[in-house]
């Protein structure tokens, strides 16, 4: 079973930057594709980010293009999530999730491993 811890949320004003980290454990990091999704309140979860199994693709949201990048240490089992230019609409819950096979998906229900969820609050 994978277990998914994410950290890094907070507090930040438009136009900073945060970083958010997700730690993997119980599987071998380099079989798993990492993926960010977000929820916002009131709102359906959406597919922020994901990165391949190597680290050498990356797929973003339009929403986020340019701004945020993700990125993954297999040495460390974590992925990342730098958030720059931060706008109010940014603010959501953010969770790590992860899947099986390497295809790009971008839906939810492709994904079978989530972590908890930190949250990210943007201020205008």
């Amino acid at each position: 079973q994978v277990q998914l811890i994410e950290s890094g949320g907070g507090l930040v004003q438009a136009g900073g930057s945060l970083r958010l980290s997700c730690v993997a454990s119980g599987r071998a990091f380099i079989t798993l594709t990492m993926g960010w999704f977000r929820q916002a309140p009131g709102k359906e979860r959406e597919f922020v980010a994901m990165v391949t199994r190597g680290g050498f693709g990356q797929y973003y949201a339009d929403a986020v293009k340019g701004r945020f990048t993700i990125s993954r240490d297999n040495a460390k089992n974590t992925v990342f999530l730098q958030m720059d230019s931060l706008k109010p609409e940014d603010t959501a819950v953010y969770y790590c999730a992860a899947k099986d096979d390497p295809v790009l998906r971008t839906t939810t229900r492709e994904y079978g491993y989530w972590g908890q969820g930190t949250r990210v609050t943007v201020s205008s």
